[in-house]
């Protein structure tokens, strides 16, 4: 029997906040429960470890880099988020031009930490990188849509029904394939891994959000154009500068941002398998 409805999401940019908040709250109003939700997008909150018992449905969610999960980020996962016979839901969200392999790996660990998977989603959101693709999604439509995938998990659920585990066969993807190598406008790997944001001296006011709001603490408090650590171009820095002062000048980074703008601007579409 469901007793509690929980999510779980790493979400530099908020759109896989949206998104399992959305889920969780109408599986939770489906099971007249309320909805628990742990954010493990900043450093202090993946200290800890994540363990969910058999009454539990938890939505679990992270975006896609590369074609997969997050790689600084998927060790929290395989490590420290467990499951005694929970029902789990991996979530993923990819930037308008696919999610490769990144939902196969995280069903994959999920059914590797003693999660039961009866369901899976992966849904088109606004690129990190760029507006102009996916721009403004999720939109109403699309939580709407998500909304409704979890609460006919829910209702399952609520009926007492018997909710099996997925068949790994239905899930696109190879959770241990390569990842995504990017290219640029020329059709070249572009090589941008040491890449950081650059800082506008005569914008920035020191105010500190920045390091704030890295997942990774990278980002020096005392002097926000440092870096101190690795950056993941997860873009929290860069679209939540309350100055604008942050931005990506690495030409073999904008020749990828372009590449993707000139060949991915179609809408993607979502896929929900249960």
């Amino acid at each position: 029997m469901i007793g509690r409805v929980c999510g779980l999401y790493f979400s530099p940019c908020g759109n896989v906040e949206k998104t399992v908040r959305a889920m969780g709250s109408a599986a939770a109003a489906r099971l007249g429960v309320a909805a628990e939700y742990a954010d493990v997008t900043l450093p202090a909150a993946r200290q800890g470890a994540y363990r969910y018992g058999p009454d539990a449905l938890v939505f679990v969610g992270a975006p896609v880099y590369a074609g997969r999960v997050p790689n600084k980020i998927a060790p929290f996962f395989r490590e420290n988020v467990r499951g005694a016979g929970a029902l789990a839901v991996p979530v993923v969200c990819f930037g308008n031009r696919s999610f490769d392999n990144a939902l196969a790996e995280l069903f994959s660990i999920l059914r590797q930490n003693g999660f039961t998977v009866p369901a899976a989603a992966a849904l088109p959101t606004e690129h990190s990188f760029t507006k102009a693709l996916a721009p403004d999604r999720p939109t109403a439509e699309d939580l709407a849509e998500a909304a409704a995938f979890a609460a006919r998990l829910a209702e399952r659920c609520a009926r007492g029904e018997s909710v099996p585990a997925l068949d790994p066969a239905r899930v696109p993807g190879d959770g241990s394939a390569p990842y995504y190598t990017p290219l640029g406008t020329d059709g070249k790997p572009a090589v941008f891994l040491k890449a950081v944001p650059a800082v506008d001296g005569a914008r920035c006011v020191g105010c500190g959000t920045c390091a704030g709001l890295c997942p990774m603490g990278s980002v020096d408090r005392a002097d926000p154009a440092k870096m101190n650590g690795v950056c993941i171009k997860c873009h929290a820095c860069i679209r939540k500068c309350p100055a604008g002062a942050r931005t990506f000048t690495d030409p073999a980074f904008l020749s990828h941002r372009t590449m993707l703008e000139q060949n991915y601007a179609r809408p993607a579409e979502a896929l929900y398998i249960q």
